[in-house]
């Protein structure tokens, strides 16, 4: 799995968001800034982007994904 490809699940999952995905192919970090994550605890929003690539980690596509989540007045 390239970056891009999991940028693309990302921002289907979370329309209107922007997000910057790097790794390897099996860990990747993503940053990704919504407006929808204003007023949402840290964990409500990383299940909000993990939601987008769940199917990929449970096929083992997809092995880490570590998130940081901002809001755009972050």
């Amino acid at each position: 799995m390239e970056n891009q490809d999991v940028e693309r699940l990302i921002a289907a999952g979370l329309p209107g968001c922007t997000v910057t995905v790097t790794g390897d192919g099996r860990h990747f970090e993503a940053v990704v800034t919504s407006a929808e994550f204003a007023g949402k605890t840290l964990l409500q929003r990383q299940r909000m982007v993990m939601s987008t690539v769940r199917s990929q980690i449970e096929s083992d596509e997809l092995h880490a994904l570590s998130i940081k989540t901002l809001t755009p007045d972050q």
